[in-house]
């Protein structure tokens, strides 16, 4: 049934496409009909995959005279990211229902690029998954050009041209890696078990991992991601952070680790401590987060904010991916495993939290103030004006810092575990990362929400004689929706924990099952 989260959200896309312009009711319930459909497809799958390994969805021959299929395959990690799709699917539709402008357009390319992302994560033969991740680029660009905001164009078109970047180099690691492997098929299983030269694999490792790595927001390709958030309306925001960044952490893990795990090896040399490319990519993880952070406690603008908060979270992400250093059976241990078991559990965790952000800072808090600015935000007195996005901003700010409870905390303690085994001052480093996020956090909460600033003239008029809107019952469906995800997780980890740990010991141990 998994396969029909891909179908349902296309034909969504062309149903909604068809839809008169000037009927955006019948839009909007018809967008969430479809999302909730395909979530529930996602809740369905899980639940039946549960104790099960790699299962083969659709297997038809596409192109024969090359090898490739159309094969779509579910495994604990496949499962996992499906699931957060769907989610990411109905919240973001919830948080649109202020869309008027051309409603059915927006709601046909949101649909798209759904089920572009649900292709993505259950793709198991690599022109597939190449295919399905460059249809998800077009709805990327259209969303942000059309109904986005600050400097729409310039992050539409920042987001494709980096995106189209990488997508290229991941293009000449695949066609290489194809004529190189001589095995006449495109399947990711069937390449992994090629037997690719170890010289090959160590210039081809980091040729595809970069490509993917760029649309994680990896450090120093990173500027398109706050960028296009800032500009992005919320959907298409909570879309970028939740689940598209998650695409090239992704395609880091499926492709560039499980087909060319000997470009981990050593160089056979070091400089400055640095000595495969395991360590290279490590290190620009490790800057991501500091960096990241760092940023973000800079920022004026509230969303700006969350933004590069997005870029030092995903640098947990590929960071818990470098914590092995082969992919030889005889090397695995629960230590390898811990750390990129925590990068999977990371992207979902993190999908949910930046989506609850996202969509208090862009939906629920400027949709009423039409500002970000923090400074003029602090002199209107949120807490008391909107308590409701003030308590839903501290409860996704206390998940964001990985307090215990929240699904972040369980992430990341497995991503510093896998770290720490590797190279103590590798956690000491990102260390870092995780005060400075606290403060990030804690500075815009105060600000936005809580501070004493005594408001203008202009403000106690506005207070006086202007409420903010009420809070809609869509918006309270997505908070509770993402936060109620969060907290659970948190709570009770097992629940993903028992479908990824075995699918990432399948994938270092060579994709056999």
């Amino acid at each position: 049934m998994l396969a029909w989260t891909i179908y349902l959200s296309f034909a969504g896309a062309l149903v909604l496409a068809l839809v008169p312009g000037r009927k955006p009711a019948l839009a909007r319930w018809l967008a969430l009909a479809f999302a909730v459909g395909g979530l529930a497809l996602a809740v369905q799958g899980f639940v039946a995959g549960m104790g099960q390994g790699r299962v083969t969805l659709v297997d038809l021959a596409w192109v024969p005279s090359m090898g490739i299929h159309f094969l779509l395959a579910a495994d604990g990690i496949s499962r996992v990211l499906v699931l957060l799709t769907g989610l990411a699917a109905v919240a973001g539709v919830l948080f649109s229902w202020n869309i008027n402008l051309r409603t059915n357009e927006f709601f046909a390319f949101y649909l798209a690029l759904i089920g572009a992302v649900y292709g993505v994560f259950l793709s198991f033969d690599l022109f597939l998954l190449f295919v399905f991740y460059e249809i998800a680029i077009v709805p990327k660009y259209f969303l942000i050009a059309i109904w986005g905001s600050t400097r729409r164009e310039y992050a539409a078109m920042k987001l494709v041209i980096y995106s189209f970047a990488g997508s290229a180099m991941v293009l000449i690691g695949l066609l290489a890696a194809y004529t190189t492997a001589g095995s006449h098929s495109t399947g990711l299983v069937e390449l992994a078990h090629a037997g690719l030269p170890a010289s090959f694999q160590m210039w081809c490792f980091p040729l595809v991992f970069t490509g993917f790595a760029i649309l994680a927001g990896m450090w120093p390709f990173h500027t398109w991601a706050p960028t296009g958030h800032v500009a992005a309306p919320t959907a298409a925001s909570m879309l970028l952070a939740g689940v598209v960044m998650k695409l090239g952490a992704y395609g880091c893990l499926r492709v560039a680790i499980a087909l060319f795990p000997r470009g981990l090896d050593p160089w056979g040399f070091s400089f400055i401590g640095i000595g495969s490319w395991r360590d290279v990519f490590a290190a620009l993880a490790i800057i991501g987060i500091v960096y990241g952070a760092l940023v973000a406690l800079a920022q004026t603008d509230f969303k700006f904010v969350i933004g590069y908060s997005s870029v030092s979270h995903m640098g947990f992400v590929l960071l818990g991916l470098m914590t092995i250093s082969t992919l030889n059976p005889a090397n695995l241990n629960p230590v390898n495993q811990i750390g990129v078991t925590g990068a999977v559990l990371q992207m979902f965790s993190h999908g949910i939290i930046a989506g609850l952000l996202f969509a208090i800072v862009g939906r629920i808090v400027y949709d009423r103030t039409h500002t970000r600015q923090l400074a003029e935000l602090e002199t209107m007195h949120l807490s008391r004006r909107m308590p409701f996005a003030a308590w839903a901003f501290v409860v996704a700010g206390m998940a964001s810092i990985g307090m215990p409870g929240f699904s972040g905390f369980v992430a990341e303690l497995q991503v510093l575990v896998g770290a720490w085994a590797v190279n103590p001052w590798w956690v000491a480093a990102a260390g870092i990362g995780i005060v400075v996020g606290v403060a990030y956090i804690w500075r815009a909460m105060q600000k936005a929400f809580f501070s004493d600033a005594l408001p203008s003239v202009h403000v106690l008029e506005q207070e006086q004689g202007h409420a903010f809107a009420a809070i809609t019952w869509p918006e309270v469906t997505g908070v509770v929706l993402l936060a109620g995800v969060s907290l659970f997780v948190g709570l009770y980890p097992k629940i993903l924990l028992d479908a990824i740990e075995p699918a990432v010991k399948a994938l270092l141990a060579g994709g056999a099952q």
